[in-house]
């Protein structure tokens, strides 16, 4: 609880929290499949971006971006996805997480559409050569991929899309208007200087993305 936080105002158990939101409507229980049909499968092949939800063995969640080229998420079949492994910053924390507790949710974006595809399974490391090949973008065959197989995979309405207007060109933010990574790195590490940071970011997003 916050300093701010009024002592009754916690909501503790499922049954509060049902009772304050209502029920679940039947079409919202009914959308879950288990399974990729074709219009996951089509949207997946749409999809260049998507955010990977995981926890470790002790319940601590991380959320990761992962982009690449529209469809470079691989439906293997109705039930497996293949995630390739980019170039980022070794820290790997998805997969660390995925070693110890395998429970993954997926969120998949499409520009200018406000719905979004969520897909939860349970995820495994591969270096299966056979599978990572078809992977390979500019001469770079992943190390690793992510395999996902799907416990459920559903359509989510698009109201948070709309409210935040995502996608809206007049809400785009100007770029000059927040900090550069390498100015925010050099200033939270202490490590280095926020023009060398951001020279290298620079080089990086030119000659390393795979």
């Amino acid at each position: 609880m916050t300093t701010s936080e009024k002592p009754d105002s916690e909501v503790a158990d499922a049954q509060h929290l049902r009772a304050l939101v209502g029920e679940v409507h039947l079409l919202a229980e009914r959308k879950v499949l288990d399974r990729l049909d074709h219009f996951c499968r089509d949207f997946i092949a749409l999809s260049p971006f998507l955010v990977l939800a995981s926890s470790d063995s002790e319940g601590r969640a991380d959320a990761s971006p992962r982009g690449d080229g529209p469809g470079f998420v691989q439906v293997l079949d109705e039930k497996t996805l293949l995630i390739p492994d980019r170039r980022g910053n070794n820290r790997v924390d998805s997969f660390g997480n995925v070693l110890s507790s395998p429970g993954v949710g997926l969120v998949f974006f499409v520009p200018g559409i406000n719905e979004t595809l969520r897909v939860n399974g349970r995820a495994r490391l591969t270096r299966d050569e056979a599978l990572l090949e078809p992977t390979t973008v500019q001469e770079k065959t992943p190390k690793l991929g992510l395999l996902v197989e799907v416990d459920e995979a559903y359509f989510h309405c698009g109201k948070a899309l709309i409210r935040s207007k995502l996608w809206a060109q007049d809400a785009q933010v100007e770029r000059g208007s927040f900090p550069t990574l390498g100015r925010i790195v050099a200033e939270q590490t202490k490590a280095v200087d926020a023009a060398e940071a951001d020279a290298n970011l620079e080089e990086a997003y030119r000659t390393r993305l795979y």
